[in-house]
């Protein structure tokens, strides 16, 4: 999905110096980029790789969830995942739109990028490939996992990109909803018997290294890409990956500890001189495996999205304009 070939006739900046000249001054100015505009190649495809596996991720993560719709333990927990779960596939929906928009001087639509995420080219995030072995797992994505992708996508709430700033704005609204709901969830257990505080906390325990991972690593020297630095200068987003996780451990870590929970890394401890948590780092070579699919449960779900995406190929059809011969 990556290397679309070709070229478009003003994707040159020594060429279209002007036109770049002035597309960053609209950029820096506030301005918003819209779908026909004109726009330098490593915008539109900086864009389109980051909307896009966006947009797979909201899909690949109502997976993990939809297995505990026939298993939550009350009819208003099972309506309340359902519709989870209903929300999270029409977000990525929404930003397979958007990333089409982009697609269509490549001669690409939502279809190509369905095959490249079944075809491994197209990449979803780590923590949607992981097991959601018991309810307090369901209640730890919502509460903990959202609350992870809210802040990442806040931070993208001024995008330059018009279209993404419009879909972020309303996905985020319906985000903090879906924490809620976790938060209820996560309540529920952390007040409830000796035996539902052990669950929780070994579900925390199972999450603690993805959640760290969700924003990537800290540098881009540590993967060989340059994509934050981009993004940033793009005006598309405002953080670095580290200061996001940063974001997250301010908000969280004091709510975890206030209903008796640990993380398990000792090393965890606010510094007052440096003014941030200080933790342990992941795996960051385990986060490289498990976003090529290698991860718990990574074949499952594609398989469950494979079966889909399949089954639902009369649909794409009956629905494709039809050719009328004269």
């Amino acid at each position: 999905m990556y290397n679309y070939g070709g070229t478009l006739a003003t994707e040159n900046i020594d060429e279209d110096k002007d036109k770049y000249a002035e597309f960053m001054r609209r950029v820096e100015a506030g301005e918003k980029i819209e779908a026909d505009d004109w726009m330098p190649k490593e915008y539109r495809e900086t864009l389109i790789k980051l909307i896009s596996m966006h947009g797979i991720s909201e899909i690949m993560g109502a997976l993990p969830e939809k297995e505990w719709v026939p298993k939550a333990p009350t009819l208003k927990r099972k309506l309340g995942i359902m519709a989870k779960v209903q929300d999270e596939m029409g977000h990525g929906q929404l930003l397979l739109r958007v990333a089409e928009d982009l697609m269509k001087p490549y001669g690409k639509t939502r279809e190509n990028l369905m095959e490249d995420l079944l075809n491994g080219d197209l990449k979803f995030h780590n923590v949607f490939h992981m097991p959601t072995k018991t309810w307090a797992d369901a209640g730890m994505v919502g509460w903990l996992v959202d609350g992870a992708a809210i802040i990442s996508q806040t931070n993208m709430l001024d995008a330059s990109y018009g279209p993404y700033q419009r879909a972020l704005k309303r996905i985020c609204q319906e985000e903090v909803f879906h924490a809620q709901h976790g938060e209820a969830i996560i309540m529920a257990l952390a007040e409830g018997t000796e035996e539902q505080r052990k669950i929780l906390q070994e579900s925390l325990n199972r999450w603690w290294p993805s959640l760290l991972m969700f924003f990537g690593p800290e540098s881009a020297s540590t993967t060989g890409s340059s994509k934050q630095e981009v993004t940033t200068k793009y005006r598309i987003r405002k953080s670095s990956n580290e200061e996001l996780r940063q974001a997250f451990l301010d908000k969280y870590l004091p709510r975890v500890f206030s209903l008796g929970l640990t993380v398990p890394d000792e090393t965890v401890h606010y510094d007052e001189t440096k003014g941030h948590w200080l933790y342990q780092q992941p795996d960051w070579n385990e986060f490289k495996q498990i976003i090529s699919n290698k991860g718990p449960r990574s074949k499952e779900r594609l398989r469950l999205r494979e079966i889909a995406y399949e089954n639902n190929r009369w649909v794409r059809q009956a629905l494709a304009p039809q050719v009328v011969v004269s």
